[in-house]
């Protein structure tokens, strides 16, 4: 089964996420792209379209994209391969899954060439190998979470000033977590021990990332 099925799958599941839906970093995500009236902006890997729905509400023009059709993006298509002349939106924006892309240096390309301002992105960051197995385990679209040197480094070679960023942690439910994806049996067992050293009970800390990188 392609990418793009495993993720049609689970389509409800996404968009039903309460992580998704809110929390702290998304309001940050928002405060960053600020007053969106008069402005245009594109949510790259919208999944269930959170992000997008805080945009619009911030006044900003929305666009949303995903290779995924049961996520009804206005737009289906990779982040690889933006269908977008340069410089069609002024601000572009993706949350949690840049992760899942193929080539994120190839898609960070991409929403720098569409964006006219800035490019806002929110993702898991790197932690340490036992994390990145058990978000392989869980979810085998994981492809890998990127720390922020890495990240400067790309915006660096693609043409954006890293701004600003900022590193919080996300209290979720593992269980919940690992439904989502359809994680079940010894998979979860496993998972479980690997991240063990970020488990509380049932609350399990995600770390992520939010930056900024601005058009040079």
């Amino acid at each position: 089964m392609g990418t793009e099925n495993v993720w049609d799958e689970r389509a409800r599941a996404y968009r039903t996420s309460a992580p998704h839906a809110g929390g702290p970093d998304l309001d940050l995500l928002v405060e960053w792209a600020g007053d969106g009236a008069g402005k245009s902006a594109l949510d790259v890997g919208t999944g269930g379209g959170h992000l997008a729905k805080r945009l619009e509400q911030a006044g900003f023009a929305v666009t949303t994209c995903d290779p995924a059709p049961r996520m009804q993006p206005d737009v289906i298509c990779r982040a690889e391969e933006l269908p977008f002349p340069v410089a069609s939106f002024d601000l572009v924006a993706t949350r949690l899954a840049t992760h899942h892309f193929e080539d994120v240096g190839a898609a960070l390309a991409e929403m720098a060439r569409v964006a006219g301002e800035s490019v806002l992105i929110e993702d898991l960051l790197f932690v340490d190998e036992r994390v990145e197995q058990a978000e392989k385990l869980r979810d085998d679209s994981h492809v890998r979470a990127l720390s922020l040197d890495e990240w400067r480094e790309l915006c660096s070679a693609r043409g954006l000033t890293f701004e600003r960023a900022e590193v919080m942690d996300r209290q979720i439910s593992f269980q919940a977590w690992l439904d989502r994806c359809g994680c079940e049996g010894e998979v979860t067992e496993r998972a479980r021990e690997l991240v063990s050293h970020r488990l509380d009970g049932d609350n399990y800390a995600s770390t992520v990332f939010l930056l900024e990188g601005v058009k040079a």
